[in-house]
């Protein structure tokens, strides 16, 4: 899927990330994280971030993020609201979540 426009979600409060996704023509994924968490869990975050793009079939794209010490949940449906917006895509909210607990 291609990014169609620049867009950015979340806030730089406690708990939180902000995420800006942008175009990133033929140059694969680029992600660029400023963490206060990033010694410890930047591996993760990046990982998280990564299988979101993935899940959305996104390629190309550069994502710049500052974390806030955001849990994964937080991180995945901001790295979703910020690839729906980019992609001029509706979320799809009756797919299967393979992270949640049966």
């Amino acid at each position: 899927m291609e990014i169609k426009q620049a867009t950015m979600v979340g806030t730089l409060e406690s708990s939180d990330i902000q995420i800006s996704i942008m175009p990133n023509p033929g140059k694969g994924l680029e992600i660029q994280l400023q963490s206060i968490v990033k010694t410890q869990y930047g591996d993760a975050i990046i990982a998280t971030m990564t299988e979101v793009l993935e899940s959305f079939g996104i390629t190309d794209a550069f994502v710049d993020a500052a974390d806030r010490g955001a849990l994964d949940w937080v991180i995945r449906s901001r790295m979703q609201a910020a690839c729906c917006r980019a992609t001029g895509t509706k979320f799809n909210w009756e797919g299967e979540d393979k992270n949640a607990e049966s």
